[in-house]
């Protein structure tokens, strides 16, 4: 549910939003997942058995299921993050804008997104990582991902040691990726901040 402050014209929601149940109940990921995956399962088949009586099982794929499980976690997580940072934005700027004559949507794009950015950046990139991790979950509900597919090699080869460090290599490298990334876009928004000499 999108919140306006004041300091918006009302035709323009903000990015910040209301505590999501993920957010705020803190469930884990995994049973969110199986709760997805089952029950929009049981909810599918039984709409369809509405219009046709023969139907016996409908279920949406377990990529499907495990995304959009994974995104509702943690688009929750970042919704909260991105709110914290935008409330965050010192009111001197605001004020500083508004005095040299800048209109509300002026001061929302120059001024409260700059600034916003930077202050949401770090944990926005802590939520990156995890996203990335958590799609290890997604093997439960029978997706062959990276960890899914190790586990068979592992079972096969009798090698599981060599299997899970390969894995482990793989995650740290997206990890990476992830955390560079970050650090880069932390420069490009700071590139205008002027540092005192130590």
């Amino acid at each position: 549910m999108a919140r306006l402050p004041s300091s918006l014209p009302t035709a323009w929601p903000t990015l910040s939003a209301t505590p999501t149940p993920c957010s705020s109940a803190g469930p884990p990921e995994i049973l969110v997942i199986l709760l997805l995956y089952f029950g929009s399962a049981v909810s599918l088949t039984t709409i369809a058995r509405v219009f046709d009586p023969s139907v016996a099982f409908v279920d949406i794929p377990p990529f499907w299921a495990g995304s959009i499980a994974i995104a509702l976690v943690v688009g929750s997580y970042a919704t909260e993050t991105f709110r914290g940072a935008f409330n965050g934005v010192k009111s001197g700027s605001i004020e500083a804008a508004r005095a040299l004559g800048m209109n509300g949507l002026q001061t929302f794009f120059y001024i409260r997104i700059p600034e916003m950015w930077r202050i949401a950046l770090p944990p926005f990139g802590n939520h990156m990582l995890s996203l990335i991790k958590d799609t290890a979950l997604i093997s439960i509900i029978g997706l062959n991902e990276t960890l899914f597919v190790a586990k068979q090699a592992a079972s096969t080869t009798g090698k599981p040691f060599t299997m899970y460090i390969v894995v482990g290599l793989i995650y740290l490298g997206f990890s990476t990726a992830i955390t560079i990334s970050v650090l880069l876009l932390e420069a490009l928004a700071n590139r205008h901040i002027q540092r005192r000499p130590s």
